[in-house]
């Protein structure tokens, strides 16, 4: 599949919330989208990008942003990481792996010299319309929401 680009038209999905709520990415259709994939819940990078969320969250949606989180664990793992550390945005589970897969972001990593499969961090601003407005690929965990509201 060909590499998303800027300006291109997210893909949509439908997969289930922490809350076992199903949604698609066009529920959300006439709003601006943060949709950020992140490779685990409560691991140290993931905890302090989804906590710089948390903490930036009221601003982002004083300037109208909707923030999504996608990896692949369950919505059990998903509750548990939401709950403990109070995140208040949806965490989408995408178990079956589509949306990483439809992103792009399901690649092949290196750790310690074993290669494995992995969900790259990366983040994809959404506006109303669909359409992708900015793609950020090195994603700085712990200022993530600044990250992306300086690129905008």
């Amino acid at each position: 599949m060909a590499e998303l680009k800027e300006g291109d038209k997210a893909p949509d999905f439908t997969a289930k919330d922490q809350n076992g709520r199903t949604i698609s990415l066009s529920d959300y259709t006439g709003k601006d989208v943060i949709l950020y994939f992140y490779p685990k819940d409560d691991t140290p990078g993931c905890t302090a990008e989804a906590c710089n969320f948390r903490d930036n969250y009221h601003a982002l949606q004083q300037q109208g942003y909707i923030v999504l989180g996608v990896s692949t664990d369950d919505e059990t793992s998903h509750q548990k990481f939401a709950s403990k550390y109070q995140l208040p945005f949806t965490l989408i589970s995408d178990d079956e792996k589509k949306i990483v897969e439809a992103y792009g972001v399901w690649v092949e990593k290196n750790m310690y010299g074993k290669k494995y499969m992995g969900t790259a961090r990366k983040t994809f601003v959404i506006d109303k319309e669909g359409k992708i407005r900015k793609i950020l690929n090195k994603v700085d965990t712990a200022n993530s929401s600044q990250q992306v509201l300086e690129a905008l």
